[in-house]
């Protein structure tokens, strides 16, 4: 199981690595869907600054545990947030499926990474 919430650790670093730039950037796609949520840019910046900085905190987790918890609980915050935006706006399953799956790998590691410090005590 331990290789197992690495491996999704590892996907989710360069997934949130590469939306998060993406926003940061401003990419045309990325800021029609923030306007068509009805969200500023600037909240785009921040959701892109907020998933770079919980990639770099997943990458430092593989040496860090406790770094990684916390790096994926504010990540899984933040994708229900996304999940709860695309429902509002009544789009498809097809516009939130990505959010949606990145919320479960996200909790996955969150809750393997709870488990793996609870058997450190």
């Amino acid at each position: 199981m331990k290789w197992v919430i690495r491996i999704l650790q590892g996907l989710l670093v360069v997934g949130f690595a590469a939306f998060g730039v993406m926003k940061l950037t401003g990419n045309v796609m990325l800021v029609q869907t923030f306007e068509g949520l009805g969200y500023s840019l600037g909240f785009m910046y921040f959701v892109g600054f907020c998933e770079v900085l919980g990639a770099i905190g997943l990458l430092v987790g593989f040496w860090k545990s406790r770094i990684a918890l916390l790096a994926s609980g504010g990540l899984v915050l933040l994708m229900a947030g996304a999940v709860f935006s695309h429902f509002k706006a009544g789009q498809g399953i097809g516009l939130i499926m990505p959010a949606l799956v990145f919320l479960i790998l996200s909790l996955v590691v969150l809750l393997g990474k709870k488990q793996e410090l609870s058997k450190n005590v």
